[in-house]
């Protein structure tokens, strides 16, 4: 299994027989290396979508019709661009699991917002997801972009993830510190993998007090297009 930072929220995950683009934003991304997207997006079949913001949609569409791939969340969101765009869409809800190539992807809760800019106020997209994915033996906990919310509990519990990708640069998700509680508390992680940072200003420009806080996990300060193997 590989997991590729794409900067930002994005990544390129390789399991199973998927290769699962999340949330993948190239266009105005300060992060992202111009001119390397068919590197990021070579051989995908899926893009697996955690909730309709612009700095984790931009390039879905795009994408999705040159590649012939489906996207994949929440279902008011992925139903309106199959209906207005002609993509493939697997939409799905909270609680439910999909089957991307053997990858087994259960959505669960994110406590965000999600919009897309329309002409004169935002569109409503559904509602903020984060997802369990299953597969090669391992559980990752996709975070999305979230706060610290109850519902980790009983989603570590249950799910038993033993790698986390957390949002966690602050200022619109949690901040390293907030995520590192959660990840104590809720969780038995053995690996974990900042995002959502170093993006911005605003943003927390590194992850070093996820890592103090984190001793006897292994967290891995992903580099951009550098394939981690997990």
């Amino acid at each position: 299994m590989k997991l590729t930072w794409l900067g930002h929220a994005g990544f390129r995950l390789e399991i199973e027989q998927a290769v699962i683009l999340i949330d993948p934003w190239f266009s105005g991304n300060p992060a992202f290396p111009e001119g390397r997207e068919d590197e990021a997006t070579r051989g995908a079949t899926h893009l697996l979508i955690t909730h309709g913001h612009g700095d984790h949609t931009a390039d879905a569409l795009k994408i999705s019709k040159q590649h012939g791939i489906p996207i994949v969340g929440i279902a008011d969101l992925v139903d309106w661009w199959s209906g207005e765009e002609g993509i493939e869409g697997v939409g799905f809800n909270k609680g439910g699991t999909v089957d991307l190539n053997g990858a087994k992807v259960t959505m669960v809760n994110a406590v965000h917002s999600s919009s897309i800019s329309g002409k004169s106020t935002p569109i409503y997209t559904g509602t903020e997801s984060g997802y369990m994915i299953a597969g090669e033996g391992h559980v990752i906990y996709l975070s999305g972009d979230t706060d610290i919310m109850a519902d980790m509990e009983w989603m570590g519990d249950y799910h038993k993830p033993d790698i986390g990708i957390l949002a966690c640069g602050g200022h619109y998700t949690m901040d390293m510190d907030r995520a590192a509680y959660a990840a104590r508390r809720w969780f038995d992680f053995k690996t974990v993998i900042p995002c959502h940072y170093q993006t911005f200003p605003a943003l927390a420009q590194s992850a070093q007090p996820l890592i103090d806080a984190l001793p006897g996990v292994s967290v891995i300060e992903p580099q951009i297009l550098t394939p981690i193997d997990l």
